[in-house]
């Protein structure tokens, strides 16, 4: 079987669950397209652009299967994912290429599908659940190097924003129980994995209700100015006691955590707290605002004014000195005005996020935004405000990203830089990603030699320059977790 991801980290946390699944079921994995007696697509709908992708990539698998049919050597097709929770009776009519359709609830059932497949037939599974979390199923990392993993700890999404197709794909909100996650985090601790994301469409609205002793807790506040169209469920383990577990696993291993809503960080906000106080949770939030005008977040269905990010903002910063901010923009939602734009931009200014993900507006059939409101930007009006916002973005980041020039940074190698095999890359607290030369440095431990730096290895860096995406430096000594936190 031939496995290619598409789209966000939870596809590639859901291709290395369906490759467990296969795995336990007597398939091989293969790396070469030519090999592949199944070839699956893990594939997502967010806007347009991820779809036409697949359709391109169809195409070209259509010539290889049309050849491998005259050489009597079957090839079976399958669309896996949110593509295929959406778009199922299209996916398998359209030139009947593809043989087996499974949304994102429906990995258990491949080796069926495939077996139905194997027999001539189409196969489809695209059935959500309320209560599928893959919690008994260990995912089979398979992210370079081994140094850095993602964990899933919930699925779905119950916040209905306009504009979002994630509820209609994945579904609502379910989490895994606690205990499911710890133990695959200690899994990875054991393989020498350094650093874990913990992964949810919605993470910090996590809510573990299978420990019957916690059903009585009273339902979580929301931040300060939120709002949100579901009652909040009572009861359950919450985010921050799942966060305070995982970070006691393995003092050497890095968590980060995304993507979180920002209506789930409250005054009180023991997340923050954790955050500040463990030296192994990154100083580094996911804080989503998708516009900076209350207009438009209105008609977004986001549950909060401008004046209410603002002031999560500053709380935040506030709580976790240093902390590196990134965040989600869409150019050009339906009937944004140029002074709904300007604002954006001004709240990109005001901000200085650390990293940002900006897309222009897909109108997504199903959403709210499809049958209550009007796709009214043309699209080079929504290019061009996506473009603004892009140049804004970078030329803040580089200004947030130069103020670290001739500090030091502990940075987590992941492996040699795409450009030069003589320069090492990783990533700092910050998840901003950190270029080094190969050079010989001290190791902090105190032994004679000199090492130099390999993988999964801390190493501290001195930055020399920086750009709206990287930082340059020189390596100083080769380090651990704990002994940082301890400098510091």
């Amino acid at each position: 079987v031939y496995l290619e991801t598409y789209g966000c980290q939870m596809n590639v946390n859901d291709t290395e669950i369906a490759w467990a699944i296969l795995q336990k079921n007597g398939y091989a994995r293969t790396w070469d397209l030519a090999e592949a007696d199944v070839i699956l697509l893990v594939t997502c709908s967010v806007r347009e652009k991820a779809e036409q992708a697949i359709w391109n990539r169809l195409r070209h698998l259509k010539a290889l299967k049309a050849r491998r049919q005259q050489a009597r050597v079957p090839l079976r097709i399958g669309i896996l994912g949110c593509m295929a929770e959406r778009l199922k009776e299209e996916i398998l009519h359209r030139e009947k290429l593809v043989d087996v359709v499974a949304g994102p609830d429906a990995y258990r059932d491949l080796p069926r599908l495939l077996a139905v497949a194997e027999s001539g037939q189409q196969a489809a599974n695209v059935l959500l659940s309320l209560d599928e979390t893959y919690a008994d199923i260990l995912p089979v990392q398979t992210s370079a190097g081994g140094t850095t993993a993602f964990v899933s700890v919930m699925r779905g999404c119950d916040n209905m924003c306009s504009y979002c197709i994630v509820p209609f794909t994945r579904g609502r909100e379910r989490s895994r129980p606690v205990g499911s996650v710890l133990q695959e985090v200690r899994m990875l601790s054991e393989q020498g994995v350094k650093e874990v994301t913990l992964l949810g469409q919605n993470v910090n609205s996590f809510r573990d209700t299978s420990e019957v002793q916690f059903q009585s807790a009273a339902a979580p506040g929301l931040s300060r100015g939120f709002s949100t169209v579901y009652k909040a469920k009572p009861g359950g383990l919450r985010f921050a006691h799942l966060l305070d577990q995982v970070s006691r696993i393995d003092p050497e291993m890095r968590i980060r955590f995304t993507s979180p809503h920002p209506k789930d960080f409250p005054d009180e906000a023991s997340v923050l707290q954790l955050i500040r106080e463990r030296h192994n949770i990154c100083k580094q939030l996911h804080l989503p605002a998708q516009s900076g005008s209350t207009r438009v977040l209105e008609a977004m269905r986001r549950g909060y004014t401008r004046e209410a990010y603002l002031e999560l903002v500053h709380h935040v910063r506030e709580s976790i000195p240093g902390v590196s901010l990134s965040s989600d923009f869409i150019a050009g939602f339906c009937g944004e005005t140029e002074e709904d734009h300007q604002q954006t931009v001004s709240l990109l200014r005001e901000v200085r996020y650390n990293v940002g993900f900006l897309f222009a507006y897909s109108m997504r059939q199903k959403t709210r935004a499809y049958h209550r409101l009007r796709d009214d930007v043309p699209a080079d009006v929504k290019q061009r405000r996506l473009e603004e916002l892009i140049a804004v973005f970078r030329e803040e980041a580089a200004r947030a990203n130069e103020a670290l020039v001739g500090q030091s940074q502990l940075v987590l190698v992941e492996g040699p830089s795409k450009r030069s095999a003589s320069e090492w890359c990783g990533r700092n607290d910050g998840n901003i990603k950190v270029i080094f030369p190969d050079a010989e440095m001290e190791d902090a431990a105190g032994c004679e030699a000199l090492v130099r730096a390999q993988p999964g290895d801390y190493v501290l860096v001195k930055v020399t320059s920086a750009s709206s995406q990287t930082l340059k430096g020189v390596p100083l000594c080769r380090t651990t977790l704990s002994r940082s936190a301890a400098c510091h």
